[in-house]
């Protein structure tokens, strides 16, 4: 007898992730990659922090925390809000957890039912969309393209017929690395607060602007739920520790799906993350790399004859219209790393539909990544 598979574990595979696969399956084989395919900084915490980091090891049990997560990284961010964006947070508002994707579904679960509509921008980061899809939600997008810049606007949202039950925005974005200016924010914040719409604001790419700061939803309203992470601008992808700023009302029923989804974060992973707080102007620098590359990468894609990209305000992401060359993105970046060992993301990732058309090329590797993959990509194309 055949057993069968849940219909919410279905849905479409995260292509960076699978693309990343497939790199490592070649750099198994003894290839040298470029990886340009995901979100993943070259450079990890600074070697002073790991060394105060080994000093906890050592003397810290390691057990598990309150589900909430500990309470000296809890202030910490709090303090780090003061700080960064002169937002006062209350550290019993911050809940800790599994990486940005575990808040996602924290703030998903706690705040919709099974068929609400929450709106998502088009392109956008594919896990909101499948993450939503498998928790019973609909989402539902709403394209933003050149003629916008590629941002969120508050008019494009009262368009959206019938109206909304929640909404999800990322400035900077992924994959556009737009940001929203801070009027424009207000603007969408008030939007939702008139017409109770729940906003979800993924902030993650915080910290990562070539311009303007990005604005913090935190300090515009107290009903929104703000995501972010340790894994971008602090470059702790694999420990997997991220947070929320949560309303009140959500506070307990996020902390009741905790308990029982996952108990609580990695603990030594929060340990870590009170040592990054600490060591933030470390991270600052890495951004001056990023700037560079990004530079680098925008002279040298119009030469491959990919000249029409998205403004890269932010994050570490060219999102580039490769129409010129294929209408087959998805078979065009399998061809890229299999000819060249230079790994990058079909827009059909962010954007089932015009996603076809376009790729996106990640920038936080190191210079000599970058610089050795536009030399492969100009003698292949």
């Amino acid at each position: 007898m055949t057993l069968k598979i849940a219909r919410r574990g279905q849905i479409p595979p995260f292509l960076a992730m699978d693309f990343l696969r497939a790199a490592a399956r070649r750099e198994a084989q003894g290839a040298h990659v470029c990886h340009l395919e995901v979100g993943q900084p070259a450079s990890g915490l600074p070697p002073a922090a790991l060394a105060e980091l080994g000093k906890t090891l050592a003397t810290e049990r390691m057990g598990y925390t309150v589900a909430q997560g500990i309470e000296p990284l809890r202030h910490a961010l709090a303090d780090m809000y003061d700080t960064v964006y002169g937002v006062s947070v209350d550290p019993e508002r911050i809940v800790l957890t599994c990486g940005s994707s575990g808040g996602f579904v924290l703030a998903i679960l706690a705040a919709f039912e099974p068929g609400d509509r929450v709106g998502i921008t088009c392109p956008g980061y594919p896990a909101y969309r499948h993450m939503l899809s498998a928790l019973g939600c609909e989402p539902v997008p709403i394209r933003v393209d050149a003629r916008t810049g590629y941002r969120l606007t508050a008019a494009a949202l009262e368009a959206v017929d019938p109206p909304l039950d929640g909404l999800i925005v990322a400035s900077p974005a992924n994959p556009t690395g737009t940001v929203i200016p801070g009027p424009e924010m207000q603007a969408i914040m008030t939007v939702c607060d008139a017409r109770g719409i729940r906003l979800i604001s993924d902030e993650i790419y915080h910290g990562l602007t070539y311009a303007d700061p990005a604005t913090t939803v935190a300090g515009l309203s107290p009903n929104p739920i703000v995501v972010n992470s340790f894994s971008k601008f602090y470059c702790m992808t694999g420990w997997r520790l991220g947070w929320v700023v949560a309303p009140a009302e959500l506070l307990r029923p996020m902390e009741c799906l905790a308990q029982n989804l996952y108990i609580s974060p990695p603990t030594l992973s929060q340990h870590a993350g009170i040592l990054a707080l600490r060591h933030r102007a470390d991270f600052d620098v890495l951004r001056e790399t990023y700037a560079r590359n990004r530079a680098l990468l925008s002279a040298a894609l119009p030469e491959l004859g990919i000249r029409h990209f998205a403004p890269a305000d932010g994050a570490f992401y060219l999102y580039a219209d490769v129409s010129d060359i294929t209408s087959d993105s998805l078979a065009f970046c399998e061809r890229m790393l299999e000819e060249t060992g230079v790994a990058t993301t079909p827009g059909l990732d962010f954007d089932d539909g015009e996603g076809s058309r376009f790729v996106r090329f990640s920038f936080c590797t190191t210079t000599a990544e970058i610089e050795e993959a536009v030399r492969r990509l100009k003698a292949w194309l």
